[in-house]
């Protein structure tokens, strides 16, 4: 399915703003097709998270968009990582995604290098200063990088852009959104691909990603 995407949003499930069902519905009026809810989890929540999620496939279906149940496995020990994204599969999520090594905050060194390592993971979100040994771990296991919109996470989007080019990465842009004004219209998610230096053939192919061919749904 291709059409504007986000892999990466927040709601009141974890620390956004927005219930799940307000959030999709702002996506809907923009243009959205697919939205994917990933708030953040570790292994006290990350089940009971997915089981709510699934509530709203309907709700968000009548307002045509597929909602992807998904989760941001976040501060989790690096040692743990491979084990909750597999049991988060078994649970039922559409896409799972790793809170990477971001410069503004204090991630476990590993991180990135854990997510890049396993199958189940779909995105590394805001990886920070990947290393280029790890975009390819990535790139072999199927894993999008990702470029972000939000602050203080976005200020590595350029060395992002550069090392997935070098690894032959897929990337993805995304929102990381938490509020209403998060949210990115078509010619913001643009804007932010460009600036991280993708030229205007990768924008196109970033942004015009069929999200079941790359998810395998």
């Amino acid at each position: 399915m291709s059409g504007m995407y986000d892999l990466h949003t927040h709601t009141i499930l974890s620390d956004g703003e927005m219930l799940p069902i307000e959030l999709v519905r702002r996506m809907a009026v923009i243009g959205y097709t697919t939205v994917a809810i990933t708030d953040h989890v570790d292994l006290s929540n990350a089940e009971p998270v997915l089981t709510t999620l699934a509530l709203l496939r309907e709700s968000a279906g009548l307002y045509g968009v597929r909602l992807l149940c998904g989760v941001e496995i976040t501060h989790v020990p690096p040692s743990q990582i491979a084990s909750l994204a597999k049991t988060a599969k078994s649970a039922g999520a559409d896409i799972v995604i790793v809170h990477g090594e971001t410069p503004v905050e204090p991630v476990a060194e590993g991180t990135n290098h854990a997510a890049c390592t396993c199958r189940q993971v779909n995105v590394l979100a805001h990886p920070g200063v990947i290393s280029l040994k790890d975009a390819q771990a990535a790139a072999k296991n199927g894993i999008a990088l990702e470029i972000t919109s939000r602050g203080g996470h976005n200020r590595t989007n350029g060395h992002v852009a550069r090392v997935a080019r070098e690894a032959g990465c897929q990337l993805v842009v995304d929102s990381d959104a938490h509020a209403p004004h998060d949210i990115l219209d078509e010619r913001a998610k643009f804007i932010v691909a460009k600036g991280a230096g993708l030229t205007e053939a990768e924008c196109k192919q970033v942004l015009s990603l069929n999200i079941d061919q790359f998810l395998e749904l």
